[in-house]
Order: structure tokens, then sequence, then C-alpha cells
């Protein structure tokens, strides 16, 4: 964890922002919680465990510099409630998402299986591709009859 903390760190200090105390417990929250999509007031609540002085507009100031500077992926399922996820270290494009619209659960998919249509669109179109997130929609197994 400290390798990803440090990471960040340089991510941030390339772009001429500190990694505050604030900013740090905050990233610690989204490491911590790697494989849920937390929301701002989620993390919020978590990260005033451990910094109680630390406010929700606070929270909410470093989740919005941590999307712009590409660390964190800002998320909607379709529930109105934004979630941010931590961008994977080896990959180009954030990992995809299956979303059940019964229990609304919401499962990942690692693998990158756009790249072929990718290279398709800068052949075809000579569209250079910077990044894309595909969600699907449906009935997951557990609610699947």
């Amino acid at each position: 964890m400290e390798a990803r903390i440090d990471k960040i760190k340089q991510q941030l200090q390339a772009q001429g922002y500190k990694l505050t105390p604030q900013r740090e417990a905050t990233v610690f929250v989204l490491l911590a919680n790697e494989d849920d999509h937390l929301s701002a007031e989620d993390v919020f609540l978590l990260v005033k465990e451990k910094a109680p002085e630390i406010g929700l507009a606070t929270v909410y100031r470093t989740l919005e510099l941590l999307h712009e500077l590409h660390v964190v992926e800002k998320l909607n399922f379709g529930d109105g409630v934004a979630r941010y996820d931590l961008r994977a270290d080896n990959s180009k494009h954030h990992h995809h998402h299956l979303i059940c619209t019964e229990c609304g659960s919401v499962d990942e998919i690692k693998e990158d299986w756009l790249l072929p249509l990718e290279e398709r669109l800068e052949k075809e179109y000579g569209f250079a591709v910077d990044d894309h997130r595909l969600d699907f929609q449906g009935i997951c197994h557990r609610c699947k009859p």
C-alpha cells in the first residue's frame, strides 16, 4: 500500500499539488476499500474515523482533484450517486462493470476486451482513444432465476 501512496504522491507533485494529511487519509481509505465503489459520503465517514477534524467539503475536493489527475474514476451506476474507484496501476484503461438492476450489485471485469476495437477505430477512423469505460446493466447470477 505504501508504494501506491508514494505513486499517488508523485502524481500530485507532478501537477504542483502536495499530499496533505487530509488527502493522504482519503487515499488510504480508497486503497483500504479498493474492491468497493464508495460514494463521497462513504469515504468521508471512513476518513472521519482516522481524521476526525476533516470536513465533508475537503473530502469532496480531494476526490475531485484525484479524479482530474486520473488517480480515481468517478462513476455513476444509474442511482444518482457518484462513486469513486481507484484506477489500476498496471492498466491503461479503467476496468468495466456489470451492474445488477435487481439487487444493485456491481461486479468488475478486469480484462481490457476493447483493445481490438480501439485498434480498429484508429485504423478505420484515425481516432486515437485515450480512455474508455463500459458498464453493462442486467441481472446478475445471484438474482437470475
